[in-house]
């Protein structure tokens, strides 16, 4: 039972899973509250300071040695410079971050949920960031897809932490991200020629795990699921979503932000 368990928290750590992977919306912090808001507060001024009005950002739910080959964060998610309301009603400006959450208690469920990057890293292992800055045609692409609240027309609410990116039978957050962005790219959020397009430009991560093995552990959860696959399996993560928009000219940097303030260049 131990090792099954063992490989049900791997395979939530692939994307994005629940409680196994980090990427529920609350959790036990890692951190006191004082370090997650100065490392939150940091990454905004850093985004900032790169003239950010619009990015990808990324959070790590699991230690690194738990997560399985070519697997770095945990949950990927976009952040919009905006107009934030304060609990007195004053109006602050700042990003928020719009997300593909799994349902606490129905796992193969996700909902649509904005929160703010103190929420955002509230349950991570680890004080470090993914960030993607996209180009400014792409920014400009995505504050229009927010502001016109045509991002939640790709939203999937059937939800797989594996989910096939070139069909529209399940979705993670990874995925729905790359649905957004190139829904922004391509000016439509006609899903049947999202997935083409990704089918045609976009290369998945493998998942180095066994069919027999996923099978298993889709025994004990819901949200784990083969059924959209073919012969491969493969998912959308933040290093494959990054080496894309890297590839075809839509982001200016992807870089992994530390808890010193230092700077990895992926």
């Amino acid at each position: 039972m131990k090792r099954v368990l063992l490989l049900i928290v791997m395979i939530g750590a692939v994307v994005c899973g629940h409680a196994y992977a980090g990427s529920e919306q609350t959790g036990k912090p890692s951190f006191t509250p004082e370090a997650i808001a100065h490392f939150s507060k940091s990454v905004e001024k850093y985004a900032a300071s790169e003239g950010a009005r619009a990015f990808i950002i990324a959070r790590r739910g699991r230690p690194e040695q738990e997560l399985p080959q070519g697997i770095r964060f945990t949950h990927t998610a976009i952040a919009i410079y905006s107009n934030i309301e304060l609990d007195n009603g004053d109006i602050a400006k700042g990003y928020a971050i719009h997300n593909l959450y799994q349902d606490a208690e129905h796992q193969d469920v996700s909902h649509l949920i904005t929160d703010y990057p103190v929420d955002f890293f509230w349950g991570a292992y680890a004080l470090e960031a993914g960030l993607i800055i996209p180009s400014s045609d792409v920014q400009e692409a995505l504050i229009d897809m927010y502001a016109q609240d045509k991002a939640k027309q790709v939203h999937n609410p059937r939800y797989s932490v594996i989910a096939n990116p070139f069909n529209s039978q399940r979705q993670n957050c990874t995925e729905y991200t790359l649905d957004v962005v190139n829904a922004a790219v391509y000016s439509t959020t006609n899903i049947a020629q999202l997935k083409a397009n990704a089918k045609a430009y976009f290369l998945p991560q493998k998942v180095h795990m066994s069919r027999a093995k996923l099978g298993l552990a889709s025994m004990f959860s819901k949200g784990v699921t083969t059924r959209d696959h073919g012969r491969k399996i493969e998912t959308t993560t933040f290093g494959s979503l990054a080496r894309y928009m890297d590839k075809y000219e839509l982001a200016t940097q992807a870089v992994v932000f530390k808890q010193d303030g230092k700077t990895e260049i992926l």
